[in-house]
């Protein structure tokens, strides 16, 4: 076993919280990072040391793997524990930390680079059998090579970059006469997100579902997975809800697509947690689509319905632990929902909107999680990702959790600044996602920001008119039996210092 004692997490805000707290609960030490811009983090202050790693944007200081490295040796860290985004995928940071003699909590350096290209990936799952959306299984630049198999495969089809992700690279081509100004775009947008200009060509599937399995993978060879995520409620092909179960699966389809994400895995002989990732389409057909080689964002719904903390077994397998069950002890207990709450205006294409969070009241009660690193007061800063927090409900079925998330929304208060939760709201008691009848083209579908426009119903406007009338009356000064006005106003704490009853 490898011992821990001393634990930094290689992140900000929710993601770093998070880790801190299971790690707390470990009896782990623990360090936090931060830039110049989350100087008074909720993270930084609940880490049992912090040190600023740099100036407010990423490549400054969360970007900085020497600088981080540098900590590590100073404060005598025994592990890293990445987080997800910056530098949790990057393959030759995981080497770094290795090399310096610190555990790196997550898979192999060669696992991350196998599955951190789509193309090498393909290749390593095809000895398994793994069903592969149509098209290239290696990279093409010839454009009219790229349009003859584009025309076999069969139009629409997807040209997608071999290194993207978040949707960047990434063009549906509907004919072979746009195809040769889509494929130059894909190239060109490539090479900008990620200096790799790549692209490969798959068959568009139309209407699809979005189901991930998670995956958890230790040193002695096993591997099991933790059940599926629902995923296909996203704008700009980025996730904002997430549910498991899906509403979809068979059991039967449900232990074939944990099986084909357990050889996934088994294909890069992967340890921690990771995520494989399929297209279900509308025949219940799956494709695999790419491998997350590290905690997802929407983990928290897969840990509602095991029961299992999923950092607490990333660093117990990091440790060199065995998993401490089989797949056969693995259950599904009720049903859980995630709506990421972006500081993003939905009714105006889900722009950021950058600002101080004036009012910031959780939720609470049964059956609600709130993932977040803000508090009142404090600003969204401009440098990183708009979320402001993940919000999480648990329930006995499917419609339980929906109700816990639409009671959750409404009792949510930011102001300050627009977010997703409206939107949510909206999905949410849509007869299409309520049904369980909807795929990935939801917003494109179903959704107008005229719909989030504010319809009070007539208690809403009776109710206003009442607290109207309330502060009209206030206003006025009362006055005294001798016809002075009162000293007292309508302020309890003010009728108590100054004894009046």
């Amino acid at each position: 076993m490898k011992e821990i004692k001393k634990l930094l997490v290689a992140n900000r805000g929710e993601i770093a919280l998070r880790v801190l707290r299971s790690a707390k609960e470990m009896g782990l030490q623990t360090v936090a990072i931060y830039s110049e811009a989350d100087r008074n983090a909720l993270h930084v202050r609940y880490a049992d040391e912090a040190v600023c790693v740099g100036g407010p944007q990423s490549s400054e200081s969360y970007l900085r793997g020497d600088a981080i490295l540098e900590v590590c040796r100073r404060l005598g860290v025994d592990a890293i524990h990445p987080g997800y985004g910056f530098l949790s995928e990057n393959a030759e940071f995981a080497r770094m930390v290795t090399e310096a003699g610190i555990i790196f909590v997550g898979p192999s350096p060669e696992a991350m680079n196998i599955m951190g290209d789509k193309l090498s990936a393909k290749q390593a799952v095809k000895a398994y059998n793994i069903p592969l959306v149509p098209g290239t299984d290696e990279a093409i630049s010839d454009v009219e090579e790229a349009k003859r198999i584009a025309s076999e495969v069969g139009f629409p089809i997807l040209i997608k970059a071999s290194a993207g992700g978040g949707g960047k690279g990434m063009r549906i081509v509907n004919n072979a006469a746009e195809f040769e100004e889509q494929m130059q775009l894909a190239i060109n947008e490539a090479t900008s997100a990620f200096g790799d200009g790549s692209v490969f060509i798959e068959k568009f599937v139309t209407g699809p579902r979005h189901i991930e399995i998670q995956v958890l993978g230790d040193e002695h060879g096993n591997i099991v997975h933790l059940f599926e995520r629902e995923c296909s409620i996203q704008r700009r092909h980025q996730k904002v809800i997430e549910e498991a179960p899906s509403s979809v699966l068979t059991p039967e389809l449900r232990a074939e697509m944990g099986r084909c994400a357990v050889d996934v895995a088994r294909a890069c002989n992967y340890t921690g947690a990771g995520t494989v990732e399929f297209l279900l389409d509308e025949h219940r057909n799956f494709y695999f689509l790419e491998m997350n080689t590290r905690l997802q964002v929407e983990h928290p719904v897969t840990e509602q319905i095991t029961g299992l903390d999923l950092v607490k077994e990333q660093i117990r397998v990091a440790q060199g632990l065995p998993l401490p069950f089989t797949q056969d002890e693995l259950t599904i207990t009720g049903h859980a929902l995630e709506l990421r709450v972006y500081a993003e205006d939905p009714q105006n294409n889900f722009l950021p909107d950058i600002g101080t969070l004036t009012t910031y009241v959780r939720p609470q009660g049964p059956g609600v999680r709130v993932d977040d690193g803000f508090e009142q007061g404090m600003d969204i800063p401009i440098y990183y990702d708009p979320m402001i927090a993940k919000l999480v409900t648990f329930g006995k079925d499917r419609t339980e959790a929906i109700e816990r998330m639409l009671r959750a929304i409404d009792e949510y208060q930011i102001t300050g600044i627009q977010t997703t939760l409206p939107f949510g709201r909206y999905v949410l008691r849509h007869p299409a996602f309520v049904s369980g009848d909807f795929d990935t083209n939801f917003v494109r579908d179903h959704f107008t920001p005229a719909d989030l426009d504010a319809k009070p119903d007539e208690t809403t406007a009776k109710l206003a008119a009442v607290l109207t009338a309330m502060l009209m009356t206030e206003k006025k000064a009362p006055v005294a039996a001798s016809g002075a006005p009162a000293t007292a106003t309508g302020s309890n704490w003010k009728r108590n210092r100054l004894g009046v009853r």
